[in-house]
């Protein structure tokens, strides 16, 4: 079968992986738009869950994401640099590029062909390709040409925020909310490399022109969020370039389409889904897109019967995941609801904003402020780390 991927994101290179490790007779080219390297963005999360299915899926490069990862333990709320509290967890992140450039060399090793700095205007250049797959991010060209097609809904958030890094290094998953005469600002943190955390900053709209972010440029930009920030931040630098290229301010870009199959066409990833940012599952979502999609070929003798089957069990798997990240995106373009209760209860708010939680969560919850109960379950957290990698085959570390 003669396959092209559009887009050298996650799905489309791991689609690539997946589908030469399936069948080696596929001709698999990737083809993207921009040089190999660029990239936006910074770190990208995820949780043993994902690298249980990339062992499974594919050893040599699962190894290679373990190897580059960065562990996170626990999280901490802060209000107003003043007040705090934690939740539980853990969690592993990685420098977006780094896993690019993995899966790059992967999908290269196994036999597909990755051409970069092609862009794609029209799909009738690949008129002689069995499957067309689209997988070029949540603004996706090829779906806007058939958008009528697929059936695509495309809305933004209210919320403007920025991707950005920092050289502190944050142990915890952070976040930091301060308050402005105008409403709310915050971020949250994670490392995703060594000496380097990822940053994301969200905020009202109100306070977003109080501030000035609406008429400032990047630097500028920057150097106001390292003064709201200062204090947890530890008086580090905020980045605002990656790979050369400055961040902007966006506004979260939620994308459904009916289907994601139309004639030889299927959408996977970003280009096909997208979920908020604050579930942390985007990676994930089109890392597994592109499992799936590779398995249903290779189950299925009929390419047809394949991608109906992918369409259909995607859409229904997907309901939860997309139902639960709309609901988080809601609950922080109306933190201001939350924001002023103490940091404890903030806290379980954030925990609990997918749904009413029975009261002894909450009481759990007041237990699970001191440091002892906090200690215990670092070292439970520790255990089922190292359960998992055990599971795995890792070297666990």
């Amino acid at each position: 079968m003669k396959i092209v991927c559009i887009g050298a994101g996650p799905a489309g290179l791991y689609f690539a992986i997946s589908t030469k490790l399936r069948d080696a007779g596929h001709d698999v080219t990737v083809v993207e738009r921009d040089p190999r390297g660029a990239t936006y963005g910074w770190g990208v999360v995820f949780g043993d869950d994902l690298l249980d299915t990339l062992y499974r899926n594919d050893r040599g490069s699962a190894e290679r994401i373990r190897a580059a990862s960065t562990l996170w333990q626990g999280q901490v709320i802060e209000m107003c640099s003043q007040d705090k509290a934690y939740l539980g967890g853990y969690g592993y992140s990685i420098n977006r590029a780094t896993m690019l450039e993995i899966l790059a060399e992967r999908a290269t090793d196994v036999g597909a062909h990755i051409e970069y700095e092609r862009a794609v205007d029209d799909v009738s250049e690949f008129s002689d390709a069995d499957l067309v797959v689209v997988a070029d991010g949540a603004n996706s060209r090829i779906r806007g040409q058939y958008a009528d097609e697929f059936g695509t809904w495309v809305d933004q958030g209210r919320n403007p925020y920025i991707w950005l890094g920092t050289d502190r290094r944050f142990d915890m998953f952070t976040y930091d909310f301060e308050e402005t005469p105008e409403g709310w600002i915050w971020f949250h943190a994670y490392p995703s490399s060594a000496g380097v955390s990822t940053v994301v900053v969200e905020c009202q709209e109100l306070a977003w022109r109080y501030l000035g972010l609406d008429r400032l440029g990047h630097e500028e930009s920057t150097r106001v969020l390292e003064r709201i920030f200062a204090r947890p931040l530890q008086g580090r630098s905020l980045v605002s370039q990656s790979r050369g290229k400055a961040a902007s301010w966006q506004r979260f870009t939620h994308v459904y389409n009916e289907s994601w199959l139309h004639d030889n066409m299927i959408l996977i990833g970003d280009a096909a889904h997208t979920t908020h940012f604050t579930i942390g599952s985007g990676t994930q979502l089109a890392l597994l897109d592109a499992v799936a999609l590779a398995q249903n070929l290779f189950d299925h003798g009929d390419s047809k019967a394949a991608l109906k089957d992918f369409n259909e069990q995607g859409h229904a798997q997907l309901r939860l995941a997309q139902a639960a990240a709309r609901t988080s995106m809601a609950w922080f373009e109306n933190v201001d609801r939350y924001a002023n209760s103490n940091a404890v209860d903030f806290t379980f708010a954030i925990a609990s904003r997918y749904g009413e939680h029975p009261p002894w969560r909450y009481q759990q919850h007041l237990v699970n402020q001191n440091f002892l109960v906090r200690k215990g379950k670092l070292l439970a957290g520790i255990g089922r780390r190292w359960f998992c990698a055990l599971r795995r085959g890792e070297s666990w570390r």
